[in-house]
């Protein structure tokens, strides 16, 4: 069985009206740090394939609307489709930054935004504009000490 506190989790997913079902994703020991599992909110196009209604917190190489496919444990296998989203991912831990400002210039730029707790923001970019625009705003801010943010992507996509 797996720790509980293992399991990353969404509690606010952008989608969740579109979605109809949670599917999982075992983080690679590459990137894992706490978070052994993703659960993530989906809706259901067959079987065995998914549409991502939530910004991925933990996975990397996957973006909201992406189609997924998984096993019979519902567990992401691969990426069938990818929709052009961008993620971005801000930690907040011991930074300066206002929150509620912070919020607001992601939002006035276009972003959705779903919070891991107090601390890690997963934001999306919904086309490659937007994620040049957000991606020049968040290193500005990295470059003054504001903030930490990394990319979704191990891959260039």
């Amino acid at each position: 069985m797996t720790d509980p506190g293992a399991i990353g989790t969404h509690a606010e997913p952008v989608w969740r009206d579109r979605a109809n079902f949670i599917i999982r994703a075992p983080i690679p020991d590459a990137v894992r740090a706490r978070i052994r599992i993703e659960q993530l909110w989906a809706r259901q196009l067959d079987e065995l394939t998914f549409e991502l209604c939530c910004i991925p917190f933990w996975l990397y190489d996957v973006a909201l609307g992406d189609t997924v496919r998984t096993d019979v444990a519902h567990e992401v296998v691969e990426v069938v489709q990818r929709r052009g989203h961008a993620t971005y991912r801000v930690w907040l831990r011991d930074q300066p930054v206002d929150r509620d400002e912070l919020v607001a210039a992601l939002t006035e730029r276009g972003a959705l935004l779903e919070w891991a707790g107090h601390d890690l923001l997963a934001i999306d970019a919904a086309d490659a504009e937007m994620s040049r625009t957000l991606a020049d705003y968040l290193w500005a801010e990295e470059q003054r000490g504001a903030l930490v943010y990394e990319t979704g992507d191990l891959v260039p996509r």
